[in-house]
C-alpha cells in the first residue's frame, strides 16, 4: 500500500496527562505501519464539550502511514486503550483520546471513522497546535491557519502552551 500522510489529535486530562502524551508518542511510534514525523508542543486547554472536568493537555501529530485508515484508527484505539482509556461518557475526561483529524487522499464517513474529521475546524485545542506543525494543511477549502482565525477569541484564549 503507498503511504500517506495523516494528522492526528491526541490529548489527556486524568492521570499525569504530561506522561500520557509522551507515552502515546512513543506507543504510535511502535505501531505497525506508522511513523511519527512531528509533534507540536504541548498545550493546555479548557475543557470542551462537558465542561465540568479537569484542563486538557494536547498536542497535534503528523503521522506517515502505511496502513488503511481504519487500521491506522485500531492502532490508535490501542494505543487509548494501553494507556487506561474507557469510554463511559462521551466528551467526559479521559486519560488519553486519539483523533485522526485528516489523511492525505482519503475522504470517508462511516461508523466508526469521518475523514476530515467532522469538527476539527470548529475547535481551538485541535487547530492551536496543528498550526504549528502543518499550518497549510488544507480542510474543507481553507488552511487550518484561517480556519483558526474564524474562531472566537474567547475559544482561542482557552489554549496555552504548557510549560
Amino acid at each position: 500500500m503507498k503511504s500517506y500522510k495523516a494528522y492526528l489529535s491526541i490529548g489527556s486530562n486524568l492521570g499525569g496527562r504530561a506522561k500520557n502524551l509522551e507515552d502515546a508518542i512513543a506507543l504510535l511510534k511502535r505501531a505497525e505501519g506508522v511513523s511519527v514525523e512531528r509533534v507540536s508542543r504541548i498545550y493546555e486547554t479548557r475543557p470542551w464539550g462537558n465542561l465540568d472536568q479537569p484542563p486538557f493537555l494536547n498536542i497535534a501529530a503528523v503521522v506517515t502511514a502505511s496502513v488503511e485508515p481504519i487500521a491506522l484508527l485500531d492502532a490508535c484505539q490501542s494505543v487509548e486503550n494501553r494507556l487506561g482509556r474507557v469510554r463511559h461518557e462521551h466528551w467526559g475526561a479521559r486519560t488519553m483520546d486519539i483523533d485522526i483529524l485528516m489523511a492525505d487522499g482519503y475522504e470517508m464517513e462511516t461508523e466508526r471513522l469521518k475523514i476530515p474529521h467532522p469538527y476539527m475546524t470548529e475547535r481551538a485545542f485541535v487547530l492551536v497546535p496543528l498550526v504549528e506543525i502543518a499550518p497549510d494543511l488544507r480542510v474543507n477549502g481553507k488552511n487550518v491557519a484561517e480556519w483558526l482565525k474564524l474562531l472566537d477569541k474567547e475559544e482561542t484564549a482557552g489554549v496555552e502552551e504548557y510549560h
